[in-house]
C-alpha cells in the first residue's frame, strides 16, 4: 500500500476560538505521526473565518515544534501572494530547526476572493502570470550560494528545502512536469481534473536535479466512522461548510445535523456533491473499498486525506480507523 498523508485545514468550529482550532490541529499531527502518516500539511486561506492556518509557516512552525518525525509542510503556501525571498526565508527557518522534516508546497491560486487578494497584494494578475519565474527564483534560494551572489535567503541558502508544485488544473501539472517537481492534486475539491491532470503531468515530465521520474499525490475527502450512518452525520458538516461557500458566506465549521435537506436546496446539494466527488464516508470497510478503487483507478504514489469533522475526538477517531488501510501494524485506536 502507497503512504498516506494528512491536509489538515485547521477548521474553526463554531463556538471555538482560533487558538483552540490550532491546538486541535496539533493534536491530529501528534496523532498522525503515531499511526504512521507520512506528512502533516496545512494550507494557506484568507478571510476564512472557519479556517485557521492564513500565517501558514507559523502554524506549521507550532505543528512542528509539537512533533517528533512526521513531515511537515504547506499544502500549499500561494506564492504569488508573497515574495520568493521571504518565502525562502520562512521555510529556511523551519528547516534549520526541524531538519529533513519540512516540505513546501506552492500554489498559483491567491487562497482567498480576489478582493482580499487585492488587499495582499495590489498585482495580483502580474504575479500570477510570473509564477513559474517565483517558483524557480526560490528553487535557487536553497540552493549554494554562488559567488558573488548578492541576495542570499538567510536562513534558506543550501537547505535544499523540497518543493512541491499544487493545483486543481492542468496548469500546475504541466508546471510540474517541466520543473521536474513532485505535484500534488486538490482532487478533494476540484475533481473534475484530477485525471487529466495525472497524465499530463506523467506524460510531459522532464527528469531533473530535484526529481527523476514522476511522483504524484491526490487528496480525497475521508471520513471513517464505527457506521456508515454516523460517518454520514458527520459527513453533513463539510457539505454544510461547502454551501455557505456556495452562498458567499464562509463562516465558521457547523455542527453536524440529522437532516441536511431541511437546510438546502436540491441545487445546492447537487453542488455540493460535485465538488465533493472524491469522499470517502462510512464504516472503515466502505472507506477501505473507496481508497482502493481510487488509488487503483488514478495509480497516485501518495494518498492525502482531509478530514473536516465538527467534533474533534471524532476527528481523530477517523484518523485512526484510516490508518489500518495502509499500516497494518497499528490498531484503530486514537
Amino acid at each position: 500500500m502507497i503512504p498516506f498523508s494528512v491536509l489538515d485545514l485547521s477548521p474553526v468550529n463554531e463556538g471555538e476560538t482560533t487558538r483552540e482550532a490550532l491546538h486541535h490541529s496539533l493534536k491530529l499531527a501528534q496523532t498522525a505521526e503515531k499511526l504512521g502518516y507520512r506528512r502533516f500539511w496545512m494550507a494557506e486561506h484568507h478571510n476564512m473565518p472557519g479556517i485557521a492556518s492564513a500565517a501558514t509557516s507559523v502554524a506549521l512552525g507550532f505543528i512542528a515544534g509539537g512533533t517528533q518525525s512526521i513531515r511537515v509542510g504547506s499544502g500549499g503556501v500561494m506564492l504569488p501572494n508573497h515574495s520568493p525571498l521571504v518565502i525562502a526565508e520562512q521555510f529556511g527557518t523551519l528547516a534549520s530547526l526541524y531538519p529533513d522534516r519540512i516540505d513546501l508546497g506552492l500554489g498559483r491560486a491567491p487562497g482567498t476572493d480576489m478582493t482580499t487578494a487585492r488587499a495582499l497584494r495590489r498585482d495580483i494578475h502580474a504575479a500570477a502570470e510570473r509564477f513559474p519565474e517565483d517558483v524557480q527564483e526560490l528553487q535557487a534560494y536553497f540552493e549554494d550560494a554562488r559567488p558573488g551572489q548578492a541576495v542570499r535567503a538567510v536562513p534558506g541558502t543550501g537547505l535544499r528545502v523540497p518543493l512541491w508544485l499544487l493545483g486543481s488544473s492542468l496548469y500546475s501539472a504541466q508546471l510540474a512536469a517541466h520543473l521536474g517537481l513532485p505535484f500534488a492534486f486538490a482532487s478533494h475539491f476540484a475533481p473534475t481534473d484530477l485525471m487529466p491532470a495525472l497524465s499530463v503531468y506523467r506524460t510531459m515530465f522532464q527528469p531533473s536535479a530535484y526529481l527523476e521520474k514522476p511522483y504524484a499525490v491526490a487528496c480525497i475527502n475521508v471520513i471513517a466512522a464505527e457506521t456508515d450512518e454516523e460517518a454520514r452525520f458527520h459527513y453533513t458538516s463539510m457539505q454544510l461548510a461547502s454551501v455557505q461557500l456556495f452562498r458567499g458566506k464562509p463562516g465558521k465549521m457547523p455542527p453536524p445535523v440529522d437532516n441536511i435537506d431541511t437546510l438546502v436546496t436540491p441545487m445546492e446539494k447537487a453542488g455540493v456533491e460535485q465538488k465533493l466527488a472524491y469522499s470517502m464516508v462510512g464504516s472503515p470497510a466502505t472507506v477501505q473499498h473507496g481508497i482502493e478503487r481510487f488509488i487503483e483507478a488514478t495509480g497516485v504514489n501518495e494518498l492525502m486525506i482531509t478530514s473536516r469533522i465538527y467534533d474533534v475526538q471524532a476527528r481523530l477517531t477517523s484518523l485512526a480507523l484510516t490508518a489500518p488501510i495502509f499500516n497494518p501494524n497499528v490498531t484503530a485506536n486514537a
